[in-house]
């Protein structure tokens, strides 16, 4: 709240405590999401670095993008313990990944494998004669591939759950019946992707927290809507 003084000097800025604890909070939060994330993705993000045509080598990029993840699932477990403890320090995320990783491979690889193998197909054929009719819902089924990977690393993150057949198809079953919300997702990490390619160290250190914020905000939304918790009956 401004408030001037009555000697007529400069305004000043005055904000309570709670006020400025809850801005140290979110940028504790941020700035730690943007360290997990940028550490357990070094290794893409220095062939990325180093090479400015992935798309010429598939195969170890593919295998990089795996690693991708087990990160958001990391950063999304350490949402969640922030929400209990807004100061959560960062050995909260390492747990997270830890006890996260062997899950969050299984049931992110497919996903990615899907987009990679969707997107190759529509690089293939964009030129012919067949273009027109298969890139689009190549293009769809990447959509889909990588909201619904997101969203399944988010729901493994919300409850510690297990990887079955059903958590596979749970994924796209949310993105399709909360297009919205999938798509408000998808842009979110277009424009991450976007803004650290373009100034990696200053993109990296505001961008990817603030960003998964509101991703991990939209998926517990979309898996709430999905699967809402049957009432109680009354006594």
């Amino acid at each position: 709240m401004s408030s001037a003084p009555a000697t007529g000097g400069r305004p000043r800025l005055n904000l309570a405590y709670g006020s400025w604890d809850l801005i140290w909070s979110h940028t504790h939060r941020t700035l730690l999401v943007n360290l997990g994330v940028a550490v357990t993705n070094l290794p893409l993000l220095v062939a990325l670095s180093l090479c400015h045509q992935p798309w010429r080598h598939p195969a170890p990029f593919t295998l990089l993008l795996f690693a991708v993840g087990p990160s958001l699932a990391g950063a999304f477990g350490y949402l969640r313990r922030a929400d209990e403890d807004e100061r959560a320090p960062a050995i909260d995320f390492c747990h997270a990944y830890a006890r996260l990783f062997r899950r969050a491979l299984l049931l992110w690889s497919p996903f990615a494998l899907l987009a990679v193998a969707a997107a190759a197909d529509a690089a293939a054929v964009f030129s012919s004669a067949l273009g027109p009719v298969l890139v689009p819902p190549s293009a769809v089924i990447v959509l889909v591939a990588v909201s619904a990977g997101v969203v399944a690393m988010a729901h493994l993150a919300a409850g510690d759950q297990p990887v079955t057949p059903r958590a596979f198809l749970a994924a796209p079953y949310v993105v399709v019946r909360r297009w919205p919300l999938g798509l408000l997702n998808l842009g979110l990490l277009a424009v991450t992707a976007g803004i650290v390619n373009q100034a990696p160290l200053l993109g990296l250190a505001v961008v990817p927290g603030c960003a998964l914020f509101v991703i991990w905000r939209n998926s517990c939304s979309m898996l709430t809507a999905a699967h809402p918790k049957p009432e109680a009956d009354p006594a």
